[in-house]
């Protein structure tokens, strides 16, 4: 999967490099700021159920 997208990527290596790093970004951007919202309370992290 990684090689399909570097061959399509435009440009020689720096530029995919770049474009690479940015599309990683873009990624991790949505991630944290629409779909971890979304999933956060579904995932309850929190509330610990650990008794002494």
């Amino acid at each position: 999967m990684y090689g399909w997208l570097w061959d399509r990527l435009p440009g020689g290596t720096g530029a995919k490099l770049v474009a690479a790093t940015v599309l990683v970004a873009v990624a991790g951007v949505v991630l944290w700021y629409a779909v971890f919202p979304l999933l956060e309370p579904a995932v309850t992290l929190d509330e610990v159920t650990v008794r002494k």
